[in-house]
């Protein structure tokens, strides 16, 4: 149990960090903006990358990986409570039709990756 405990612990210290620093890259390379576009990219990438992983760990016999992946990482990684909190603040702005935008791109993007990652990962094992 405590294992399990400190690979959530370091999957989550290593996929938070990572969320920062492409929040800062993306930052740096399109300068400041009103839409929320570090967050969006990083849960349709987090979804990917856990589609990906949850077809290979069944098929590869790594599911005791989990905790540290799917738990840790990317759960440290992609950023829910951030989309609900830029969702929130795109409406207290009034800005209706961005956060409609980003709510609709937001669900429906993190969807399709992780079924994409899903589709990818079952094209490699064949």
């Amino acid at each position: 149990m405590l294992i399990s405990v400190l690979n959530v612990a370091l999957g989550g210290a290593i996929g938070a960090s990572c969320r920062y620093l492409a929040g800062l890259g993306m930052m740096r390379l399109l300068g400041p903006t009103s839409f929320p576009l570090p967050v969006l990219s990083a849960n349709v990438l987090g979804s990917a990358v856990m589609g990906a992983f949850i077809v290979l760990a069944a098929h590869k016999g790594l599911t005791h990986m989990s905790p540290f992946v799917m738990t840790g990482l990317l759960g440290g990684f992609t950023t829910f409570s951030a989309f609900s909190l830029e969702a929130v603040t795109l409406i207290e702005r009034g800005a209706y039709g961005h956060a409609a935008l980003y709510i609709g791109l937001s669900v429906g993007l993190s969807i399709a990756a992780l079924a994409l990652g899903m589709m990818a990962a079952r094209g490699v094992l064949t």
